[in-house]
């Protein structure tokens, strides 16, 4: 089966294609802000227009405008090829190239969210969600239950705060995807926004 995962769910924006478990070809982009504009030529320079049986795409959390244009282009290409489609937590693949470079340990995963805050979810040795994802102030976020190794955007201040353990400053990578536990592949491709929406509708409750 051949995969393309598109992650644009963050300040980086990769794309890769994959025949069964081998990567055919894939890039990154630190590029912050541009996704929209970026990717589909990103896709369209992967070999055979990055035509694939599946496509996988980054939920989030992240950026609000990122996960729509990630899942937005994915679903379109999986309408269009009459493709399977799935979608990841992006902090679980965070979490997996951590354990690729850490070796197989607990890792706590955070990434910058919004209004100062943090998304935060800690995994264990397999993967598996230990505490779940949320959305907190640094200082909640290093009271919070972590592994030693705390890997992604903000990791470094993580630890700075903690006062101990392992920073890993990494960025989902879609190369990466051959490293995430199959657990984490899912059918329902709803955005995973880790917070909520900053609007609300008129009446609606707090």
């Amino acid at each position: 089966m051949r995969t393309l995962v598109i992650d644009c769910a963050t300040e980086a924006c990769s794309v890769a294609l994959f025949e069964g478990e081998i990567l055919i070809a894939g890039e990154c982009r630190r590029l912050g802000r541009g996704h929209a504009e970026a990717l589909v030529p990103m896709i369209g320079a992967l070999p055979g227009g990055g035509r694939a049986d599946r496509i996988a795409a980054a939920l989030g959390p992240g950026s609000f405008t990122g996960v729509r244009v990630g899942l937005a282009a994915a679903r379109a290409l999986a309408f269009a090829w009459q493709a399977e489609l799935v979608g990841y937590p992006t902090l679980a693949l965070i979490a997996a190239m951590a354990r690729a470079e850490a070796g197989n340990q607990a890792v706590t995963a955070v990434t910058t969210g919004g209004h100062g805050e943090w998304f935060v979810e800690l995994f264990d040795a397999a993967g598996t969600t230990i505490t779940p994802l949320a959305s907190l102030s640094p200082r909640d976020a290093a009271q919070r239950e972590g592994g030693s190794v705390a890997a992604g955007s903000q990791a470094e201040a993580l630890v700075a705060l903690r006062g101990s353990g392992t920073a890993l400053p990494i960025w989902p990578d879609a190369r990466a995807f051959g490293a995430l536990p199959a657990a984490s592949l899912m059918t329902d491709t709803a955005p995973l926004y880790g917070r909520a929406p900053d609007a609300r509708l008129p009446g609606a409750s707090a």
